[in-house]
């Protein structure tokens, strides 16, 4: 029988605060059948939990849609909680029981008045160009107990609030980091259980975050606006249904708080002695505090979050305690991670205590910061002299770290006064990969740590110097990577809205969204081609059409932007580009690859107008798609015209340009054959090294397996000296480091001013790691995992490997192992409502092999089994399998499936 388990609104476990007026529904289904299909759901929504309100049915509606469901006909009213279930029907036309009640519950819905007024400290209590940082309050009564309250709030700047001295909600960096002349996201809090009949009050703390604060080079802030503010509008409703409402208004105190300076790059300056403690209860005497000042806004760009919030997600205990050659003291976490330190002291009132954070150690063995660049990574703590020690940790600042270093603070130093607390957006992790290499195995935790650090709001390319910004490149790269290891629908959902509202009207892509850098940081290819790649990406991986449908016109108008560029209509051939960045066969003292850049603009002019063309497909505009289908045979068409001789070899002789050309499908039959031997050939010239930079890396891996170049591709991978994947790992890394010898080989450094430690471009050969050696690959004509291909490649020497991801459908499982006696075992499951076309690899005949110890055949589960000339290709309903078979030909042998 079929259950009905996991109920979603837009990705989430009943979210509340959400701002899409036709949300849209998601389940799973669980089974200890095989070949479980749904054939007809129903929906039935309501205003109470007992369901007993209708709003909505949809009826039984014959459809094997369970994920992203669409409300057909239902429009969502603002600041309203609906509440759901779910039941199916089976192929044997079976009913489900109805799923457990779900919820959703919207927000502020964009456009609708906002009665609060934004209020800020005055100029004469804290004047712009001071750095310490405000705190604002209002006392109030209510009049008998509460019923349901809600808290709906943003800021100019970043905000934390406080109910009768209890923190409000779990999330970090709110209100977010957008393009903030745009849009600016509200949060909302249930805050039924911290209010009381009778006196309570509020409190807020406001910090410059990214708005006020520095961002990027040459000292700049306050690039969206120099006064903070704070927004806010609680709710309140009573048990015999009357509503009261509390607003920011001139009512509001201020004072100066004991936070003296706090900046995103430059940490955080915090005097205890100024606590003002119990500011946000009701009993606070707020006698000398000053009268808060209204300020006009736009309060058109106000809209409910679309992305999960930053959260705490861990803690990391210290490994060691070192006294360093200079005599410095210092503590190693053992992990290098994003975040901030709490620690415990005990100390006189006055005493100061000051923390420095770093990614490394030097050659000698000294606390190392020169790669910071201008961030302080600082935090500054004046004790208050409390009897017992006391404790801290800061507000508005983030660290990327492994080591800190410890002045002030008294001697001994006990280590469990100390934890790294890990903060990134709160992100379901759905992925996992793992081997019987263990140097492979850290390789994969340092590609979830890149991601950890990085996506902090928005997908930044570094969390500790002074830059932290989101370039489009890098998570173009990454974002099919960051889709198996994690949800990311949401995250980049939020960040492609701005890279939209950031591009200009010409089309143009800004280097960074949200874009703050100077108006010259537009439009690089393979940077700016995100506005295609992303989105695709993640109706590939999560079948959303909507992402496809709301990006649409950002990804049309790049295309056109890059049409309208080139000296020739077809390629594109002007401009400034990144190129190969940080390519090794670049000249010396050069970031730039050898690669051509006009070749790579030219290649990924094609590969956007191809993805376009599918995503016309897609949405159904025929027109449209008939135009890119022409414009991207116009575009290979001058592209071999201009790069590839009449003979069919590829006029740049690099790594890149070959695994563009085959990556993209730029080549006629004779050209691919001939650059596919090219690429092997060049391999062999480097020993097996990669010359590739972040434009070529993402992609090698996966052309040579495509070309029939598996065991080259393992080669690669295996590789422990400089340069490869392996050589930081060696070295100590547990993140992905920005250059391939970050450290050399003497434990000196690559450079002082571009050697980021947490860099997670590079990591994108997790991608290959699940769709090749775990072999579990989106199919994108049914996309979401809705269909799948199941083709693990062995090689390498590994003698196992396991992937599993949780799809929009449930778990996907592909695991494999070689056994003593020559045969090999591959384990598959296949969540229900899906199918999958499974490969196995060195497999030729079908009676050889043993399905759960029976004679492979078609039936309980397996729709069809074959052979062809890559091996044995079975058809499968859900289920779990396991196949166990001669192997027939060396992994070198194996290819994947075309």
């Amino acid at each position: 029988m079929v259950q009905v388990t996991d109920l979603r609104c837009e990705y989430r476990r009943n979210p509340l605060g959400i701002g899409e007026t036709h949300p849209r529904i998601s389940w799973k289904l669980e089974s200890d059948e095989r070949a479980v299909r749904q054939t007809a759901y129903e929906i039935e929504l309501a205003a109470d939990e007992s369901l007993g309100q209708a709003v909505w049915q949809s009826g039984r509606v014959a459809s094997e849609q369970s994920v992203l469901v669409e409300l057909a006909g239902f429009e969502a009213e603002s600041r309203r909680r609906y509440y759901y279930r779910v039941r199916v029907w089976n192929q044997n036309g079976e009913a489900s029981a109805w799923s457990e009640i779900a919820f959703f519950e919207t927000g502020m819905l964009k456009g609708e008045n906002w009665e609060a007024e934004w209020i800020s400290a005055p100029l004469e209590l804290l004047p712009e160009e001071s750095e310490r940082l405000p705190l604002l309050r209002k006392g109030f009564s209510l009049k008998a107990p509460v019923a349901k309250a809600r808290l709906y709030a943003t800021a100019h700047g970043l905000y934390e609030l406080e109910l009768n001295g209890k923190r409000v909600g779990n999330d970090y960096f709110a209100p977010g980091w957008t393009s903030y002349r745009h849009t600016l996201q509200t949060q909302t809090y249930d805050v039924s259980e911290l209010l009381q009949a009778g006196d309570n009050a509020i409190g807020a703390w406001l910090g410059n975050g990214w708005y006020k604060g520095y961002l990027a080079w040459g000292n700049k802030k306050a690039h969206y606006g120099d006064r903070l503010g704070l927004l806010l509008q609680l709710r309140v409703a009573y048990a015999d249904g009357s509503e009261e409402t509390i607003v920011s208004d001139g009512s509001w105190q201020c004072a100066a708080g004991p936070i003296l300076m706090s900046e995103i790059y430059h940490g955080e300056t915090y005097d205890a002695r100024e606590e003002l403690s119990g500011f946000s209860t009701a009993g606070f005497d707020a006698a000398g505090w000053t009268a808060a000042q209204v300020a006009q806004h736009d309060n058109g760009r106000l809209t409910p979050q679309i992305n999960e919030p930053v959260r705490k997600i861990e803690t990391v205990r210290p490994v060691e305690l070192i006294t360093t050659p200079a005599e410095e003291t210092v503590i190693d976490f053992g992990q290098n991670l994003v975040g901030w330190v709490r620690f415990r002291v005990s100390a006189d009132a006055g005493a100061e205590v000051v923390i420095h954070h770093a990614e490394v150690l030097d050659q000698e063995g000294n606390f190392y910061t020169d790669n910071l660049r201008a961030a302080k990574q600082e935090i500054r703590y004046t004790c208050k002299g409390s009897v017992g020690g006391e404790t801290f940790e800061p507000r508005f600042s983030f660290q990327g770290f492994r080591f800190i270093r410890l002045t002030g603070f008294p001697e001994p130093i006990d280590l469990s006064a100390f934890e790294a607390v890990v903060l990134h957006s709160d992100m379901e992790e759905t992925g996992r990969f793992r081997c019987s290499d263990p140097l492979i195995n850290q390789l994969q935790s340092n590609i979830r740590w890149g991601l950890k650090g990085n996506f902090l709001d928005v997908p930044t390319d570094c969390p500790q110097r002074d830059e932290r910004l989101g370039w489009t490149g890098d998570a173009q790269m990454f974002i099919q990577t960051a889709a198996y290891l994690s949800n990311v629908a949401p995250f980049f959902a939020k960040w492609l809205g701005d890279l939209a509202s950031d591009q200009r009207e010409d089309g143009g892509v800004p280097f960074v969204v949200p874009h703050i850098l100077d108006d010259g940081s537009f439009s690089s290819a393979a940077w700016g081609d995100a506005a295609v790649i992303c989105p695709w990406t993640l109706y590939v991986s999560y079948g959303d059409t909507r992402i496809l449908e709301r990006q649409y016109e950002s990804m049309k108008h790049w295309v056109a932007y890059i049409r309208a560029q080139g000296e020739q209509e077809y390629l594109w051939n002007t401009g400034f580009h990144f190129g190969d960045w940080l390519g090794l066969d670049a000249k010396s003292g050069d970031y730039v690859g050898a690669t051509e850049r006009d070749l790579i603009a030219s290649a990924f002019y094609a590969y956007s107008t191809m993805l376009l063309r599918k995503t016309a497909d897609v949405l159904g505009l025929e027109e449209d798609a008939a135009v890119y289908e022409e414009l991207g045979r116009n575009v290979v068409a001058a592209f071999q015209e201009e790069f590839v001789t009449p003979a069919g070899r590829l006029s740049a002789s690099t790594q890149t340009a070959h695994v563009l050309a085959l990556m993209f499908g730029l080549l006629d039959e004779t050209a691919e054959k001939r650059a596919a031997a090219k690429l092997k050939e060049l391999l062999e010239a480097s020993k097996h090294h990669l010359t590739t930079g972040f434009v070529g890396t993402p992609y090698i891996s996966h052309v040579l397996s495509r070309y029939g170049m598996q065991e080259d591709a393992y080669t690669l991978l295996m590789q422990k000296d400089y340069p490869s994947w392996l050589y930081p790992v060696t070295k100590g890394a547990t993140t992905i480091w920005e250059h391939w010898d970050g450290i050399k080989e003497d434990g000196s450094f690559w450079s002082r001013d571009m050697n980021s430690f947490n860099h997670y471009a590079y990591g994108a050969v997790g991608d290959w790691l699940y769709k090749s050696v775990a072999g579990i690959q989106p199919d994108e004509e049914a996309p979401g995992y809705k269909r799948m291909l199941i083709a693990p490649q062995p090689g390498g020497g590994l003698t196992w490997a396991e992937g599993v991801l949780e799809t929009p459908y449930g778990t996907v499982r592909s695991a494999w192992k070689l056994k003593e006696d020559g045969s090999i075992e591959v384990e598959v499951t296949i969540p229900p409502n899906t199918s999958a076309e499974i490969r196995l690899p060195g497999a030729s005949d079908a009676t050889a092999v043993k399905e759960s110890g029976e004679p492979l055949r078609a039936g309980g589960g397996l729709l069809s089994v074959a052979g062809d000339g890559l091996g044995i290709k079975i058809e499968a309903g859900s289920g779990t399998y396991t196949f166990v078979y001669p192997i027939h030909a060396a992994s070198t042998d194996l290819v994947a499936a075309p």
